[in-house]
């Protein structure tokens, strides 16, 4: 009888054991798909002039990954790395100049490791459809009454523009004709409004306007090459999400729609 009891006890416990087992085994499951349907948004500091191409980027990106949203906070790259250093939540910088980017590097805010010069640009001069003005070329700016670029200490195209025209010569000429902008974007709405006779602005931007005429392309030894790096910040609240669209950034299907905007593949 002792060895019957003993027998029905030992199968007891191991029914209660397994079902123990199973219980920790369906919590764990439950809990591991609980954290795979968790929606995460990553937030990117990217210059305005790459939001089109971001646009594109973000739907296929999203599609392939619905847990995760990309919410994109756009403007001139000087003023988002100012932000980006006084401690704005940010997990990615997509910047339109080298030297602003560095300077998040410098501070620690971005690992060199977890950045690269991603695509490049160039440097256009446009005017209004159908202007009167005889502007051809960029020495033809002299011509203009009203010109725009874009605030050279924060933004990277006003950057250049100031070196293309200082290289040229009419900078002292030009500068009390000057109407600065706060970003590249604003720069083209001048010159698609009239509101200025011709501006100096990215080729990618240009092209999307159906209001401008690009009548020059400046040359590349008159100013600093136009790169735009893109790198994780250090300190990002989702650095497993940050890394997924960091390097989604560098697939070959996002070069494809940086490249049908305009920019050049730098890898």
């Amino acid at each position: 009888m002792k060895k019957i009891y003993l027998m029905i006890f030992s199968v007891m416990m191991l029914v209660i054991v397994g079902a123990g087992c199973s219980s920790d085994e369906e919590k764990s499951a439950e809990k591991q798909t609980q954290q795979a349907d968790e929606k995460v948004e990553l937030t990117m500091s990217a210059a305005v002039s790459l939001q089109a191409a971001l646009n594109d980027i973000k739907t296929a990106f999203e599609k392939e990954n619905p847990n995760v949203t990309v919410n994109y906070n756009l403007g001139a790259s000087g003023a988002l790395q100012q932000q980006i250093s006084q401690g704005a939540p940010v997990d990615l910088f997509f910047s339109a100049a080298e030297d602003k980017f560095e300077k998040l590097v410098a501070e620690d805010l971005i690992e060199e490791k977890n950045g690269i010069d991603l695509v490049g640009n160039e440097l256009v001069l446009v005017v209004p459809k159908e202007s009167d003005k005889e502007i051809k070329r960029i020495d033809d700016i002299t011509k203009a009454t009203k010109i725009s670029i874009g605030t050279p200490e924060s933004v990277p195209a006003g950057q250049y523009a100031k070196q293309t025209l200082e290289n040229l010569n009419l900078w002292k000429e030009i500068e009390g004709k000057l109407v600065y902008a706060k970003d590249v974007s604003q720069v083209l709405t001048y010159v698609e409004t009239g509101n200025v006779d011709a501006g100096l602005v990215y080729k990618t931007d240009a092209l999307n306007s159906e209001k401008v005429d690009i009548v020059a392309t400046a040359k590349e030894d008159l100013h600093d090459p136009i790169i735009y790096p893109v790198g994780m910040i250090k300190d990002s609240s989702h650095p497993k999400e940050a890394q997924l669209f960091y390097d989604y950034l560098q697939s070959e299907d996002s070069i494809k729609i940086f490249e049908k905007y305009g920019f050049e593949d730098l890898n």
